[in-house]
């Protein structure tokens, strides 16, 4: 299993994303972010982050080290938003830990020079494990010492929200049109060909061995823990094997992403009623114009 530590202070909740992770210093002096089995995401998005990111670690792609954190909810009693309190108090147990980056900044297309290759390593990834949030909206990438490093992975391995449908799943492409790295040429079929062989049926059981079994427990349709575990090997090295079906083999222009993020922009606005088609924004994100203007410089 991942190396167990024990919180000791909670510091503070990190409000950017929905499952409302918190900083929490722990008993091995280190300092983690933590994601709660209590959130709104579940037990699952916990999950994809192991398998994930211990994949992507075996595979040489930077992502920060991973904890599991025993928490107790009274180390959060001084914490006063009644919501976030709700998530604590249901995440007493095992919860898991990133460790922080201190001094990271998000990354934002165009703010770095990112090889082709490095580019194209985490694209295959992303397309292997089906992770839908890596956009140019919300990249899901820190930029620590210069280098780029995996976070958030808890939205991959769709499949497993819905196992009677994961079989048909296995060759599906994913959309990656708007991936936050599509502007830097990424050299997937390079990926393919250097990270496709290591994907093995031995490195997964390796890397799904890592999830505790309480994460895993009461999965309607098998019967065991370990079933579950070998549903999970099994549909991703089918996937690495099928690798031609699902590959991207192209990223849209900017022009082209411009204009299809400007008619879905027209859409919603066409569903409001007429006191809201001119309200901006509220929830923080750069504007259309500043996201592309950055995204192929």
């Amino acid at each position: 299993m991942l190396d167990q530590v024990t919180a000791l202070h909670y510091v503070d909740p990190l409000r950017a994303g929905g499952s409302v992770p918190g900083v929490v210093e722990t008993d091995d002096l280190g300092t983690y972010v933590v994601k709660f089995t209590g959130a709104a995401q579940g037990r699952k998005a916990l999950v994809a982050e192991v398998i994930v990111g211990e994949l992507a670690r075996r595979l040489g792609l930077p992502v920060p080290e991973l904890r599991l954190v025993d928490f107790d909810p009274a180390v959060a009693a001084h914490e006063p938003d009644p919501e976030i309190q709700d998530i604590l108090r249901t995440s007493a147990g095992l919860n898991l830990g990133m460790d922080l980056l201190p001094g990271a900044r998000d990354f934002r297309p165009g703010m770095i020079d990112v090889d082709p290759v490095a580019a194209g390593r985490i694209v295959w990834l992303d397309a292997l494990t089906g992770n839908v949030d890596r956009t140019v909206h919300n990249p899901n990438l820190m930029v620590w010492h210069g280098k780029l490093w995996l976070i958030d992975n808890g939205a991959a391995l769709v499949f497993h929200h819905r196992w009677s449908g994961a079989a048909a799943a296995v060759g599906r492409r994913y959309d990656l049109s708007a991936h936050a790295l599509g502007g830097y040429r990424p050299d997937v079929p390079l990926a393919d060909r250097e990270l496709g062989p290591l994907v093995t049926a031995g490195l997964l059981e390796e890397v799904v061995a890592l999830v505790p079994d309480a994460w895993l427990a009461d999965e309607p349709g098998f019967d065991s823990v370990e079933a579950l575990r070998r549903a999970y090997v099994h549909h991703l090295a089918a996937r690495a094997e099928l690798s031609a079906e699902w590959l991207p083999d192209e990223f849209p222009t900017a022009e082209q992403l411009r204009a299809a993020e400007l008619q879905r922009a027209a859409r919603t606005r066409a569903g409001r009623p007429a006191w809201l088609q001119e309200v901006p924004d509220l929830h923080g994100k750069p504007s259309v114009e500043t996201v592309w203007d950055h995204h192929f410089e």
